[in-house]
């Protein structure tokens, strides 16, 4: 069974290798895309149907029935900014839909406050050889395809 894997914001698609944070770009916590966000106030939504895991204003993870966990990190080191200008729309322990609304914020005020917009989405606790059709270039919109895990 695979799973694609939907980008939770519109923007530009990049490898994790770009990514300044060397949790993410060194895949430590999994394989994946890197999207940097458009300018102004996002939605990011959710890249796979499942359960809310784990919510932060800053990141969260979707599991989906499969067993396969998806981490959404909005923007790098912005869990320094206590919650400030994240606004959630769903709890932990939520079932949501693939491109349902998580958590809307502004990439350009992350910005302001000296931090990367740049949104890594790792699988966890996979191989990098179980994704397919990576998306490491071009512009994306929320809920188009960055990767497939499993076969």
């Amino acid at each position: 069974m695979s799973v694609e894997v939907g980008s939770p914001v519109e923007g530009l698609a990049t490898t994790l290798t770009e990514v300044p944070d060397p949790v993410f770009s060194q895949a430590m916590v999994g394989p994946g895309v890197a999207v940097k966000p458009r300018a102004g106030r996002v939605d990011a939504v959710a890249p796979v149907a499942g359960t809310v895991a784990t919510l932060h204003p800053h990141a969260f993870v979707v599991a989906t029935g499969g067993g396969v966990a998806i981490l959404v990190h909005l923007g790098i080191d912005t869990v320094k900014l206590k919650g400030e200008g994240f606004t959630l729309h769903v709890e932990k322990g939520d079932v949501v839909a693939a491109g349902q609304k998580i958590v809307s914020w502004d990439p350009a005020e992350v910005e302001s406050h000296g931090y990367s917009s740049v949104c890594p989405v790792v699988a966890l606790d996979v191989a990098p050889e179980a994704l397919a059709d990576v998306r490491e270039d071009g512009q994306v919109v929320a809920g188009e395809t960055l990767f497939t895990v499993g076969s």
